[in-house]
């Protein structure tokens, strides 16, 4: 058992780091690799120790975050998750899976041409839906919100997007704990997990500094591998 959470929390470090660093990314990292080592891992121990990070993230770079962007996001993200419960339950996950692989791709390469997305009310509504419906169903819920923000400065993409994670993550672990899929075992998880998150975090903060000129780059390497992550997910699963 040692073994295995050693292993995850090198992966936790690494996806700590990246998020630290760009301002999403820990799930692209994590998620995929933790399912493997241990089905338990997903996503209860892997969601408490994000919503951690987000609030280490929030901390540190509290005056950039954008607090009516975040509040805009989260009215689109209570639908978006419901919509992502019912795409699990009803969608074949393979074709599911794909689709919003190709989607995000494409908002990626829209993004470099010539659409210039910008983080306002109504593409906030809408990127929050699409948040929280990629995030519950395919675990990967940054890459919508975080294009919205890829011409601003890294703290206030950090800031901002730990802000929406933060709120997001609560809403997550409430509806887990009223149905009772939070126990013991997960919480021993979680505290084991901890430490290689914080020094993840902590290794991220020179990686921000480099980051900072070029944090653009970042965010659209970061969403475009998501998408390929997604892609190859469909095609082997």
């Amino acid at each position: 058992m040692w073994g295995v959470v050693f292993v995850a929390g090198a992966v936790v470090l690494v996806g700590a780091l990246v998020q630290g660093a760009v301002g999403y990314g820990m799930n692209l990292v994590a998620a995929p690799l933790l399912a493997l080592l241990d089905p338990a891992l997903v996503p209860v121990p892997l969601l408490l120790v994000a919503s951690g990070h987000a609030v280490l993230a929030m901390a540190r770079e509290p005056a950039d975050t954008d607090w009516r962007g975040v509040g805009w996001a989260m009215l689109g993200r209570l639908p978006g998750t419901a919509l992502g419960v019912l795409a699990v339950a009803t969608l074949p996950q393979r074709p599911f899976t794909a689709l919003v692989g190709a989607a995000v791709l494409i908002c990626v390469v829209l993004s470099v041409t010539a659409w210039r997305p910008r983080p306002v009310p109504g593409a906030l509504i809408v990127a929050g839906v699409a948040s929280g419906t990629l995030g519950t169903a395919a675990s990967i819920g940054g890459p919508p919100i975080a294009l919205l923000y890829q011409h601003d400065t890294g703290p206030r993409i950090r800031g901002t997007m730990a802000a929406v994670f933060a709120g997001g993550s609560l809403l997550s672990i409430g509806g887990l704990a009223l149905g009772g899929q939070i126990g013991p075992r997960h919480l021993l998880l979680a505290a084991a997990l901890l430490p290689f998150l914080v020094l993840g975090f902590l290794l991220s903060g020179p990686v921000r500094r480099v980051l900072d000129g070029r944090i653009r780059y970042a965010v659209l390497t970061v969403a475009s591998a998501s998408a390929v992550t997604l892609l190859v997910r469909s095609a082997v699963s």
